[in-house]
């Protein structure tokens, strides 16, 4: 199975650890946050993976390299002249994988109790275009679903600000979840991906951009337990969180 890891990002929330050094070698109980994904998916039977690298990236190489690549097989999608955000990140691997098999994709800083085969496995039998792997964690940001669960469009609770352009959101039609950071895109979903989706741009964005021409549907994990390590508060509780999964 394949998988890819987000390793590029800049991890400005991490700072003043980041200043020497890629979010993705930050040590969580001792050992980079990108060991602990690699290892969660090796686990899982994902053995091709792809990393992307920009802040640091030659750190993210040799640390690899120093562990002979875990045991399996490993490449780099290197965004060092350019980072191109988490979308045009997807569609610069997606070149690296001649295949029409689906691709997992993976924060670097999530850690989770989730079963990433049964996921992989899931979206397979689905016929998505995409899955994303929600839950009903407390959040302010919210993708909405249908009883399909097709996503239909994203609100700010906060704010009231909605997406795309023109959705409106009836919670009698509709179910909110957050995002996990985890989902799995198969290569059918590159036919959306147009002149417009080119560069640097978020795959959220894309998602709602084409929701309602592609399908993108949910994995609900309602009991999930997941925490996002690229925060200083939550660095801090990864110890515990670990030796609760």
């Amino acid at each position: 199975m394949k998988a890819m890891i987000f390793a590029a990002g800049l991890g400005t929330r991490l700072k003043p650890l980041t200043d020497t050094m890629p979010k993705a070698l930050v040590p969580v109980v001792g050992k980079p946050m990108l060991e602990h994904v690699i290892m969660k998916l090796k686990s899982s039977g994902f053995d091709d993976i792809i990393i992307n690298i920009h802040h640091f990236g030659e750190q993210i190489i040799d640390f690899l390299n120093a562990n002979n690549n875990f045991g399996i097989n490993i490449r780099i999608s290197d965004e060092r002249d350019m980072l191109l955000d988490t979308g045009g990140g997807i569609r610069h691997a997606l070149e690296l994988f001649p295949t029409d098999e689906p691709v997992l994709i993976h924060n670097v800083d999530i850690l989770s109790d989730v079963n990433l085969k049964e996921l992989y496995s899931f979206h397979l039998q689905s016929g998505n275009d995409a899955t994303l792997m929600v839950s009903e964690r407390k959040t302010s940001r919210y993708l909405i679903f249908n009883k399909e669960d097709r996503l239909c469009g994203w609100i700010n609770k906060n704010s009231g600000e909605t997406k795309p352009e023109g959705f409106v959101y009836d919670s009698s039609e509709y179910s909110e979840y957050a995002f996990s950071g985890i989902h799995v895109v198969s290569p059918s979903m590159m036919k959306y991906m147009d002149d417009k989706w080119s560069g640097k741009f978020p795959i959220m964005d894309f998602y709602l951009g084409t929701c309602h021409e592609a399908k993108f549907g949910a994995c609900i994990k309602p009991e999930i337990k997941l925490i996002d390590i690229g925060k200083p508060e939550t660095l801090e509780k990864a110890n515990e969180f670990i030796n609760s999964l």
